[in-house]
């Protein structure tokens, strides 16, 4: 059974929707807490990076970001399987060299992202026909050297890249739904009211549109799961070679 340990930075910032469709492509699941759980020696099969109300930028606060950018670092050079969120996302562009910085705007709520041409032929197509996501930021990044962009926003320009078939880097969160959000309405209650949202008008969102995003969550990671196969095909030894 291939191995999935997913980074984590808050308990209610999980897998959500993930969790299930890794389990059935196989994968054995695990979670590791940032700044609690040794880092050393981690190389699952695949490894997703969380999401998490710290900034990158914060490593002199939370030396756990180092840590992270390094495992990064080496994993990516390697090309080893990996996926961020959010969070996740901002640590594999700073591990790639690119800026992470405050973007000056809170994007945050069930908001329409834009895939670029790239991105309707990636595992983000489910998006292109049903583009609501669900946001929760205020920082940004520059796009990373080399990297594909898939999906923009008009206050985000950079919410989704990719770097090969291996790598893929979500701004947004295409793993949230409807179960578990009002964790995230308590556990960011102080966010949502310093952006002068409602947690009313957040929570009537997402229960209009979580049953969605879930599916959509679901055929997004079975897209990009078939492209790591092919990736794995293509790479196989050739006899006599």
């Amino acid at each position: 059974m291939k191995s999935c340990v997913a980074l984590r930075h808050v308990a209610f910032e999980d897998l959500g929707a993930f969790a299930e469709p890794l389990k059935r492509a196989g994968y054995q699941v695990s979670y590791r807490d940032a700044g609690v759980d040794s880092l050393a020696g981690l190389d699952p099969d695949l490894l997703v990076v969380l999401g998490g109300p710290i900034g990158v930028y914060d490593e002199a606060i939370y030396p756990v970001l180092s840590e992270e950018i390094a495992l990064l670092t080496d994993r990516l050079k390697a090309r080893r399987p990996t996926m961020g969120i959010c969070l996740g996302a901002q640590l594999i562009a700073r591990a790639l060299g690119a800026r992470v910085y405050p973007s000056g705007i809170k994007e945050i709520g069930v908001l329409p992202i834009s895939l670029s041409a790239a991105g309707q032929k990636s595992c983000l197509a489910p998006f292109a026909e049903d583009p609501l996501a669900l946001h929760w930021h205020g920082d940004t990044f520059d796009l990373p050297a080399g990297a594909t962009l898939l999906a923009s926003t008009p206050a985000c320009a950079h919410q989704a890249f990719s770097l090969g078939r291996s790598i893929i880097a979500f701004q947004f969160h295409p793993e949230a739904g409807a179960r578990g959000f009002e964790r995230w309405l308590i556990g960011h209650g102080l966010e949502i009211a310093s952006a002068g949202l409602s947690v009313p008008a957040l929570r009537a969102d997402m229960a209009r549109h979580g049953a969605a995003l879930e599916a959509k969550a679901a055929r997004t990671l079975a897209l990009w799961l078939d492209g790591l196969v092919v990736a794995e095909a293509s790479t196989l030894p050739i006899a006599g070679l």
